[in-house]
Order: C-alpha cells, then structure tokens, then sequence
C-alpha cells in the first residue's frame, strides 16, 4: 500500500509558515508523503496540486484570522475538482479577537472541512485523528 498523501500550506494572504513547517515535518516523521505548498497559498493551488498528486488529504493554516473569508466555497470546489473524498483538516487562528474553538469548529465543518484545530492543538492529536480518519475511509 502506498503512503499517504497530505498537501500543507498557509492559505489565502496568511505568510506564517512556521506552523505549516513543523507539521509538514511531523508528518513526514510520521509516514506521511507530505506536498508542502508554503506560504500565500490560494485555494486553487491546493485542489491544483491535490488533483496531480492524488492526495488523501489536504492540510491547512491560518494565522492572521482571515480563513473564513480565504476558504468560503473551498469545498464546492473540491467537488467540481472530482475531490470529494479528499479529507479537508484546518487549523490555526482561524478569526480575529477572541475565539471560541468549539464555535470555530463548527463554522468551518459547515464549511466542508473535516477537522478544525486550535492553534494549541498537540501534533500527535492531529496527526492521529488523520490516521483514523484515513482507516475509516478505507485509504491506509
């Protein structure tokens, strides 16, 4: 079997790559062949690189509170991409001012993806919950 495919990277006009680094590699340590996309990311970039890679997943990052606005409709078209079954993972600071993960967290599920993380969130945790998520949909 092969090794999964994750795409990484800061989406939209977000230049913190420090978090998409350390997971990138964390990943990489845990098995994971990792497609890292950097930083200032548009969301077509990563249907763009999920669609010639085959990738399982796609990973993203968000400091500067932005997200909502940088990844509204990235579902649909991941969709239209022929996508559907990609797992879709975001985390980081994901508005501005105080946050509510658990708010944060359903926002974005309504948005399409998958997972939504804290920017606390330990790399094990996330890193284990894309396992599971990968052997439930029958890819590892």
């Amino acid at each position: 079997m092969k090794k999964p495919t994750v795409i990484t990277g800061t989406v939209g006009n977000d230049a913190h790559v420090i978090g998409t680094k350390i997971l990138s590699r964390a990943l990489r340590e845990a098995g994971f062949n990792v497609v890292e996309l950097g930083i200032l990311t548009p969301t077509d970039e990563f249907i763009k690189a999920a669609i010639e890679t085959d990738a399982d997943a796609i990973l993203m990052s968000s400091l500067y509170g932005m997200a909502e606005l940088d990844v509204t409709g990235f579902k649909e078209k991941c969709i239209e991409a022929g996508l559907d079954d990609v797992l879709l993972y975001i985390g980081g600071i994901l508005g501005v001012g105080r946050r509510d993960a658990k708010e944060d967290e359903e926002k974005f599920k309504k948005l399409g993806f998958d997972r939504v993380f804290p920017p606390e969130t330990e790399l094990k945790l996330a890193i284990g919950d894309l396992w599971a998520d990968l052997k439930a949909k029958g890819k590892v």
